[in-house]
C-alpha cells in the first residue's frame, strides 16, 4: 500500500470555522499535515471540492493510481445518486468517512446513498475518522 486519497465534499473547506460544536476547531490543512507526519511512508493525497461533479471526476481519476479512497461526500453523502454510481463505478477501495455522527443529527441526513457501494463507513469520531480509516489500508489484507 503506497498511496492513498482523502476526498472531501462540501463545506469541509470551512473545518476549524464552521460549527466548532460538531467539526471541532482544527483546520483540515493543519490535520493533513500532521497526518502526512504520522505516515510518512505513504503518500496521502488531499482534494477538496464544493461542487459534485468535480468530486465525481477526483473519484474516476483516482481509480487509476490509488490504493485506497477515504472519501467524505459531506451533504452529498444524502442526495447524489451520481456520486453513488462513481463509487461504485470503481475498482479502488472506497470508505466512507464522517467526522460527526449522521445518525445522531437532523432527520435528513440518516440516509447515505454511498454506503452501499463502500467498504465501509467510520463516523462520529471526529478528524480520528481519517485516521481509523489510514489505518484500514494500513492493515487490511
Amino acid at each position: 500500500m503506497n498511496e492513498l486519497i482523502i476526498i472531501n465534499g462540501p463545506n469541509l473547506n470551512l473545518l476549524g470555522k464552521r460549527e466548532p460544536e460538531i467539526y471541532g476547531n482544527v483546520s483540515f490543512d493543519d490535520f493533513l499535515a500532521d497526518i502526512r507526519k504520522k505516515y510518512p511512508n505513504i503518500m496521502i493525497n488531499y482534494f477538496q471540492s464544493n461542487i459534485e461533479g468535480e468530486l465525481i471526476d477526483k473519484i474516476q481519476d483516482a481509480d487509476h493510481y490509488c490504493d485506497g479512497i477515504l472519501l467524505n461526500a459531506g451533504g452529498y453523502t444524502h442526495t447524489s445518486v451520481s456520486l453513488a454510481d462513481a463509487v461504485a463505478s470503481v475498482e479502488t477501495e472506497v470508505l466512507e468517512i464522517h467526522i460527526s455522527q449522521p445518525m445522531a443529527r437532523e432527520v435528513e441526513r440518516h440516509v447515505s446513498l454511498l454506503s452501499k457501494y463502500c467498504k465501509g463507513s467510520i463516523s462520529g469520531l471526529g478528524l480520528h475518522s481519517y485516521i481509523l480509516g489510514i489505518e484500514y489500508f494500513i492493515n487490511k489484507k
